[in-house]
């Protein structure tokens, strides 16, 4: 009896160590099931097209479906907050521009906590604005135009994408650091924003340097600065806003991903891991560009160091601007 009462107990530690065990790999069997993307903007614009780059690279890595999700609604709020209240978990994740730092200064309701309720993953791509002129213009850099806005206070503007864009603010930004002052034209996207400066409608406009550059190539329109801290690659005459006398003038448009805050720490890792070597290889590097981006693939670290640097710089400079937030 003994031997026998043993022998159970025995049977029953073991199934208790393999219980424990299985319940151990179950536990880090991630991602278990489809991945979602959310992406807080439309189809086919800039942001869906890169968290697609990402979500092909992901899905071959982690061996698991990868989708997108475009929550469109509220300047990217509706999907940006829709992450925030998903269960942390790995497996709904948002993909977003830097509407998530910039419409802190925007709204003044928010439905989210940027920073509280978001575990940054990474920076994925940047890409610099762009001021342009029509090629008579007369305009042939910032300098020129600064100063025929101070000759002549009023008598010019400048289009936009649209209000609170990053373009919108770059003119706003320089608008403060040059002590002038042009009156902003907001247009329903880059491309009527772009259409209104060739057609003489606008003196200067504002835009993603992405569609622009194979008219800047063309000669249809002139480029003056763009706003990356350095040159673009493929334009390397164009000079920068920091080279043109205005130190510190930096004004990119980011995209980046985050999971929900309260995400285990070993499902982040492995997302870090997997979603910066995604953006290393050399397809994603060669589409990023493409479409006007150029890498960045940052530590979680910088991107919450970035984050809050940007939610500041943009509340300041709304306030100073005068732009009133929305309810």
């Amino acid at each position: 009896m003994i031997g026998i009462r043993f022998s159970i107990a025995a049977i029953a530690a073991a199934l208790m160590i393999l219980a424990g065990s299985d319940a151990g790999r179950a536990q880090q069997a991630y991602p278990a099931r489809t991945i979602v993307m959310v992406v807080p903007f439309p189809a086919g614009g800039p942001t869906d097209i890169i968290a697609r780059i990402l979500a092909s690279a992901l899905q071959q890595s982690l061996g698991q479906n990868v989708i997108i999700d475009n929550r469109v609604g509220g300047g990217g709020n509706l999907g940006i907050a829709y992450v925030a209240r998903a269960n942390p978990d790995g497996h709904t994740l948002l993909f977003t521009s830097t509407a998530i730092a910039v419409n802190p200064g925007l709204f003044a309701n928010l439905p989210y906590d940027p920073i509280k309720d978001f575990a940054p993953i990474s920076e994925l791509v940047n890409a610099p604005n762009v001021l342009f002129v029509r090629p008579d213009s007369g305009f042939n850099t910032i300098a020129d135009l600064v100063a025929k806005a101070k000759a002549a206070p009023n008598t010019l503007n400048y289009a936009s994408p649209g209000v609170g864009t990053k373009s919108h603010l770059t003119g706003e930004l320089l608008k403060l650091r040059a002590g002038i002052d042009i009156q902003h034209i907001p247009y329903r996207g880059g491309g009527p924003a772009t259409n209104a400066l060739v057609s003489g409608t606008v003196q200067l406009a504002s835009v993603a340097l992405a569609p622009v550059e194979p008219l800047i190539k063309a000669g249809t329109v002139r480029a003056l600065a763009v706003t990356g801290a350095t040159r673009w690659y493929s334009l390397p005459d164009v000079p920068t806003m920091i080279e043109s006398g205005y130190p510190g003038f930096v004004s990119d448009t980011f995209n980046a991903l985050f999971a929900p805050s309260g995400t285990p720490p070993e499902i982040l890792a492995l997302l870090v891991k997997e979603v910066r070597e995604a953006m290393k290889r050399p397809d994603a590097i060669e589409a990023a560009k493409k479409f006007g981006y150029q890498i960045v693939a940052g530590t979680p670290e910088q991107m919450t160091a970035r984050l809050r640097t940007e939610i500041a710089g943009v509340k300041e400079l709304v306030a100073r601007a005068g732009i009133k937030p929305e309810n």
